[in-house]
């Protein structure tokens, strides 16, 4: 087995994430700047992932989280709860009549189309999720007496403040003190460091996290701008990637930081914004190297939340099957399906990404 989990018969959930969800306002095939409506959805990089283990894998998920109690949130609220999970540690936060203190996050993202890049621009500064803090959650309640068998965070939670980032720490303490695994996705925002200090700032602040970590997923940017750990062979643009500049960089990255159980990230290759390629390569210290089946020229509709897909997608390999080869082939199909449709989050059920693994084919099911 490539990574022990606690007994699933002693935890009330498989996997709990901390992050903030936002809400996302999609203007179709249209451009923010000259839309008159927008379609809106739920969103953030941690909660996508317990969305997706719950809605196409059926494990029992939560999110711990924080949203400002009035409309705007509880139409966030609404849409979470379509998604089926557990709501039990949302912190609601009095509204001030303005947003003067606290807020809801709003995310922008038009799809882009052909030489048109994806765009994305979030309005979340002072949000409710932001503002939480250590002493805010009782861990000892959730990993101790409740039971989880994973928690999955990230580095989009730990850039949202000083406070957010403490918040990481204390989870990941507590939840290695009581057995549970963690899960990190390194996820790098620009836009969210860069009146904190850049790269730097977000090495700082990945750098104390990385040891208390099993496993650990990112892109190519995320693993020189969060860690400083180069890709060999990549472009200036990471526009030359391949399997094995990944490999050297993932070595390099173990022996760094020895706790980590697992690595993963995704093979992206952008020839437009419709067409990429995609791929994913995983690392496990019992199984070494495994890759997932090259997808050469997906056709994408919407990319926003692939990557979250892949590493729900993962975590279920790992968590129910017990295989990393298995569980990168498992990531690297959901993610492609997850990029077939509008959203942030899969509407792919367990048979579809099944049948993407065993027998790849888009022909029509009758």
């Amino acid at each position: 087995m490539t990574l022990d989990f606690r007994p699933a018969s002693e935890c009330t959930y498989d996997v709990v994430s901390l992050g903030e969800v936002m809400l996302r306002l999609d203007p179709g095939e249209g451009r923010v700047r000259t839309a008159r409506q927008f379609q809106v959805w739920e969103g953030g990089g941690e909660y996508n992932v317990a969305r997706g283990l719950r809605r196409c894998f059926g494990l029992r998920t939560a999110v711990v989280t924080a949203l400002c109690d009035n409309d705007v949130g509880r139409l966030i609220e609404d849409l979470m709860l379509q998604g089926g999970v557990d709501l039990s540690f949302v912190r609601w936060t009095p509204f001030d009549g303005v947003g003067r203190e606290v807020r809801n996050g709003l995310n922008f993202v038009e799809r882009g189309f052909g030489v048109r890049g994806a765009v994305s621009v979030s309005d979340r500064g002072h949000s409710a999720a932001s503002r939480l803090a250590p002493g805010d959650v009782d861990w000892d309640r959730l990993f101790g007496a409740l039971g989880v068998r994973c928690l999955h965070t990230g580095g989009i939670f730990a850039a949202l403040s000083e406070s957010a980032a403490a918040l990481t720490q204390e989870a990941m303490e507590s939840a290695r003190a009581h057995g549970t695994r963690v899960s990190y996705d390194l996820n790098y925002r620009p836009s969210l460091w860069k009146a904190l200090g850049g790269e730097a700032a977000a090495r700082d602040v990945n750098r104390r996290l990385a040891p208390l970590v099993d496993v650990m997923i990112g892109n190519e940017e995320d693993f020189t701008a969060c860690l400083g750990f180069e890709v060999p062979g990549a472009g200036p643009d990471f526009d030359q990637l391949d399997s094995n500049g990944f490999r050297a960089m993932i070595e390099a990255l173990t022996t760094t930081y020895d706790s980590l159980s697992v690595v993963a990230t995704t093979l992206r290759g952008v020839r437009s914004a419709g067409v990429n390629d995609w791929g994913a390569v995983a690392w496990s210290s019992d199984e070494g190297f495994v890759e997932a089946t090259p997808r050469p020229g997906l056709e994408i509709l919407d990319r926003v939340g692939g990557g979250d897909s892949f590493a729900s997608g993962l975590l279920y390999g790992l968590l129910e099957l017990g295989e990393l080869r298995a569980a990168v082939e498992y990531g690297a199909a959901h993610g492609a399906l997850a990029m077939t449709t509008a959203g942030d989050t899969s509407t792919a059920r367990l048979e579809d990404v099944r049948r993407l693994v065993e027998r790849p084919s888009a022909r029509i099911q009758r």
